[in-house]
């Protein structure tokens, strides 16, 4: 059963740490798949002012997206339409080399956290968005050869030159994370996390980024599409629970699993990744209610598959 959404739909802002953090939309538009998206340049303009016109002002990106594609794809969209940067905030990622053909000098898919790697991923992020500044620039993994010291060097370098606001990390463990932003303040850590990944709740990473109040960024919080296709019957039951709770809300399913991560106190921030804009409303739909105590334990119950004591 399909319900009609909110008129008027604004999704609100959010800082990603309370101190001197970045403003950010409560949902974050995920770019990964844009190539896939087979958008023209005027396409792409109309998707970017239809987010703006939700209150989705910020859009996640990776250097190696699209095989390296991404970006320059979102930057023509920039330099058909120059008045769209000061509307939104972008957001970036480096530290991984895949291989490529559009990167032939690399020659296994490593990570690479150097000062020299960092600094000329966003310099070349910068060059392919058509601007002079990232809003955010995240250390996509971590690199078992990673320098706490050397990122920091890293980040602070492009802070300085004005070319990079704020620096945050993804996929970061709580001792990492805290390692790091003892040495530069961090805005965020972008994590997996979904109904069908639940281990940032208990792993503790969700726990120290709220001790420090600053906000995690949520990648796949549907799973990959997974919540809504999987036949196991584990999943099956999670999905009965969901749709029970979506039907008796007059919600939309996918609202009701945004509303659920957004629940957390820790203020997460979740992605979308649909280049669709019907989808980036359902998720913005996910910001306007709360799920009663009852109801949001019972997909927590329904996710892990055994009550919580």
């Amino acid at each position: 059963m399909t319900h009609p959404l909110p008129a008027n739909l604004s999704c609100p802002r959010i800082t990603t740490r309370k101190e001197g953090g970045l403003a950010l939309s409560r949902i974050v538009a995920g770019m990964w798949r844009m190539v896939e998206w087979n958008m023209t340049v005027e396409q792409r303009v109309a998707f970017i002012e239809q987010c703006i016109a939700l209150g989705v002002t910020s859009f996640d990106h990776a250097d190696i997206y699209g095989n390296y594609g991404v970006e320059g794809l979102f930057g023509e969209a920039l330099r058909a339409q120059p008045s769209l940067r000061d509307r939104i905030e972008i957001v970036s990622k480096c530290g991984i080399k895949l291989l490529s053909n559009k990167r032939p000098d690399h020659a296994i898919q490593h990570y690479d956290t150097t000062r020299a790697h960092i600094v000329a991923s966003a310099e070349e992020s910068l060059r392919q968005l058509h601007t002079d500044r990232l809003d955010l620039l995240l250390i996509h993994r971590p690199d078992p050869l990673m320098d706490f010291d050397e990122i920091a060097e890293a980040f602070a370098h492009l802070q300085q030159s004005g070319k990079v606001r704020h620096v945050g990390v993804s996929n970061f463990s709580r001792h990492q994370f805290e390692s790091l932003n003892r040495r530069i303040a961090l805005a965020t850590n972008q994590v997996e996390f979904s109904p069908l990944h639940v281990a940032p709740m208990f792993d503790e990473t969700f726990d120290g980024l709220q001790d420090l109040g600053i906000a995690p960024m949520i990648w796949s919080p549907l799973a990959g599409g997974r919540l809504f296709s999987a036949s196991d019957a584990n999943v099956e039951r999670l999905r009965l629970v969901i749709k029970e709770i979506a039907d008796r809300l007059q919600k939309p399913f996918a609202s009701v699993v945004f509303a659920w991560i957004m629940q957390l106190p820790s203020r997460p921030l979740p992605l979308t990744g649909s280049g669709r804009i019907e989808a980036i409303a359902v998720a913005v739909a996910g910001t306007t209610f709360q799920l009663s105590r009852t109801d949001w334990f019972a997909i927590l119950r329904a996710a892990r598959g055994h009550e919580v004591a």
